[in-house]
């Protein structure tokens, strides 16, 4: 197995697959799940904070979750993945303003994930801002970001807002021994600490650094 192979393999491996699982995030992960009980699903979410700490793992889980599916590596049909980076033009989003009104096949919720959603140029941002206007019963969006000030003013206001933070470095400690003990890899807890730190809050980076 190559290196970098081995890195993303990890990750895969101990990426969060419900709630219980997320590291470090109990104030989005608590409001989260008291919405799923109480059956109040909004049509919009921006998830926003530093790269690693969970935006999109969180996005799957909560999508999987209000439809009522196991968690899967292969996104079931209803729920979308869209990259903005390589997804920011205008057309993508026509397509996805068409395809909207499709009822969900298998799910009560059709679930747009739109990954690094600062990237869309303006038309494309105009486009999905018409969409959010007036989304139909069974659409959710969740719009994850890097760089929310790079968001249009009117489409942040459309969405319920949810900050990520850094990971503390005792967190991913224990969270990295946890890893450890579970592969039966040997370690010494100097090293994990300093792995720890270098992540700087990204729970992704430790465990590819590990």
């Amino acid at each position: 197995m190559g290196k970098s192979e081995g890195h993303v393999v990890l990750y895969r491996k101990y990426r969060s697959r419900n709630f219980d699982e997320v590291v470090g995030q109990d104030h989005i992960v608590k409001p989260l799940k008291q919405s799923i009980a109480s059956g109040r699903i909004a049509h919009a979410y921006l998830f926003t904070g530093p790269k690693g700490t969970g935006k999109t793992s969180i996005a799957r889980i909560f999508a999987n979750e209000i439809n009522g599916f196991d968690y899967q590596d292969q996104l079931p049909i209803d729920i979308i993945e869209i990259d903005g980076a390589s997804n920011r033009r205008i057309d993508e989003v026509r397509e996805l303003k068409e395809r909207i009104h499709v009822a969900p096949v298998q799910a009560k919720y059709k679930v747009y994930i739109i990954d690094e959603v600062h990237m869309l140029t303006k038309e494309a941002f105009n486009a999905l801002l018409k969409t959010l206007e007036e989304p139909p019963e069974h659409a959710v969006f969740i719009l994850a970001t890097t760089e929310a000030h790079k968001l249009p003013a009117t489409v942040i206001s459309r969405t319920q807002r949810y900050g990520f933070k850094l990971v503390a470095v005792d967190v991913i400690q224990k969270h990295l021994q946890y890893i450890c003990k579970q592969e039966k890899l040997e370690f010494e807890a100097p090293a994990l600490a300093t792995i720890s730190k270098m992540a700087q809050g990204s729970l992704r980076d430790a465990i590819s650094l590990l």
